[in-house]
């Protein structure tokens, strides 16, 4: 059927067919067409929306991600057939009936999903059976070849190339920020291809995002790389496992991170990037990912193996998850506290300990320090000043200000102070209803939103004490922040007295 072009400026890869036009093509709502421009060449595959108001018929509206392969001009005639649906489908429907992938399927679907042939809600079930049903280590590799092939790959003529992760779960946790410089102050070479927040508060690429750009395609970040040993990007702007972030967008409303596709999401950038060595940070504690020891190790162990296979070394450090790392959370708060430390500062203590002891097990598997020794080598880059330099010069490559400094960097201008509702001691602070407040108050997106923790489990305080203050960029964040948080009471302070029924609000 032979329809005219129609472009509309919307951020969706599908087409728009009047009611009327889409009956006779024999499709509907999230139905398959193929569009053909047989003077250009070109021929797409598109998932289809339908309206009877919208368009009139004999026009086809084109969005503009599909339009950027059909490459079409206002009134361009094309021909429209009705498109079988993908392969990858009945191996997604599989997956949600408990089956497993193979090797070639998990590709045709990382395929699909690259391409955008799959739509928002098939990929959404993709999420869904692998998150309910779970990847076991076979599937997971699969997973993590298939990002790799399907996107652009760096390679660099010098080794060993470094890299780190953390897999989250603990707010505050801007240690990328300190130990990218140490490496590449060391001499080392640390390509840092980053997220940004899932279920945080602020991923490592909208804290970096503070200070320079950090949307640079794939030669870029080598070329960076190459000139100053380090660089702090976007993953998702790179074409590097660009799968990988599109995963990510489906995952985001519902605040999960599939096990196995988060091992394929780390290792696939790792193994993209060329890295030769990569240390894993899992934070272990109440209300993080990881809530045991035991199993930390167990995802430890997955990690290692993966690498294995892939022919990479790993190391994993199970670090301290049960209070935030540092005294900030939110982009301009971190990014402060981070640069401060940077600047010489000795506080605090839980993000430099932290920074120093990942950044130094890299030192020694990279042999820059021997066994036992690559704290001590960390800290002395930090306390030298070499650091700080190493990381203006990641920022000038990037394209921000080298001269910034942590006290040009300042949170949101409306504040509220949490104060103690009695003499005692903090005894919980919650990280899963912190992280809440922060997000509440515009972070991460509105960068001057989030908390400054004042007063951490264990801290004595006297009635009217501040615990922490929320911050916000505009004022009515900042009201629902706290309206929210009247009921989800996340710090404790007790003194004798144990519980009150019922209890105090904190606000």
């Amino acid at each position: 059927m032979k329809l005219t072009v129609k472009l509309l400026d919307i951020a969706n890869r599908g087409v728009l067919l009047h009611s009327t036009d889409a009956q006779n093509i024999r499709v509907r709502d999230g139905d398959r067409v193929q569009i053909a421009d047989e003077t250009a060449g070109i021929s797409v595959q598109a998932h289809v929306d339908t309206t009877s108001s919208l368009i009139e018929p004999g026009v086809i509206g084109v969005y503009r991600p599909l339009n950027a392969t059909l490459a079409a001009s206002e009134g361009t005639p094309v021909e429209v057939r009705s498109a079988e649906r993908p392969l990858s489908l009945s191996y997604i429907k599989k997956k949600m009936d408990g089956g497993r992938f193979t090797k070639d399927e998990t590709l045709e679907i990382v395929k699909d999903i690259v391409d955008d042939t799959l739509s928002p809600g098939e990929i959404t079930a993709y999420v869904t059976a692998s998150y309910i049903n779970g990847l076991d280590m076979d599937e997971v590799e699969y997973l993590t070849r298939a990002m790799v092939e399907t996107g652009e790959r760096l390679q660099f003529t010098r080794h060993p190339v470094v890299d780190k992760h953390s897999i989250g779960g603990v707010p505050g946790n801007k240690i990328t920020l300190l130990i990218v410089p140490i490496i590449a102050a060391s001499g080392l070479r640390i390509p840092k291809t980053s997220s940004r927040a899932i279920t945080g508060a602020g991923g490592t690429a909208d804290l970096m995002e503070v200070l320079a750009p950090v949307s640079f395609p794939a030669a870029e970040v080598q070329k960076m790389t190459e000139k100053v040993g380090g660089a702090i990007v976007w993953g998702g702007a790179t074409n590097i496992a660009p799968a990988d972030d599109k995963i990510i967008t489906y995952e985001y409303p519902f605040r999960i991170d599939a096990r196995g596709q988060m091992i394929a999401s780390v290792m696939a950038k790792k193994f993209a990037v060329g890295a030769d060595i990569v240390v894993i940070d899992i934070p272990v504690g109440r209300n993080t990912k990881i809530a045991t020891p035991q199993e930390g190790r167990k995802l430890a162990r997955e990690f290692i193996e993966l690498g294995e296979r892939l022919g990479m070394r790993v190391e994993c450090a199970l670090s301290y998850g049960e209070s935030l790392v540092g005294h900030t959370i939110g982009p301009n708060l971190e990014v402060h506290e981070a640069l401060a430390v940077l600047e010489g500062a000795p506080e605090p203590n839980s993000l430099i300990q932290k920074s120093l002891s990942i950044a130094g097990i890299a030192l020694e598997m990279a042999g820059k320090a021997a066994y036992g020794q690559g704290f001590d080598m960390a800290a002395d880059l930090l306390r030298s000043g070499k650091a700080l330099e190493k990381m203006r010069q990641i920022i000038e490559v990037q394209g921000g200000d080298p001269t910034v400094k942590a006290e040009d960097i300042v949170p949101g201008e409306y504040r509220f102070d949490v104060r103690a509702p009695q003499d005692g001691y903090v005894i919980e602070l919650n990280n899963s209803a912190l992280v809440t407040l922060a997000r509440l108050a515009g972070s991460p997106y509105d960068h001057g939103a989030g908390l400054d923790i004042h007063a951490k489990k264990g801290t004595r305080v006297r009635k009217g004490d501040p615990i922490f203050t929320i911050y916000a960029d505009r004022e009515w964040r900042l009201e629902r922040a706290i309206e929210v948080g009247r009921v989800l009471m996340p710090v404790v302070v007790e003194g004798m007295v144990l519980e009150r029924i019922p209890p105090e609000r904190w606000v």
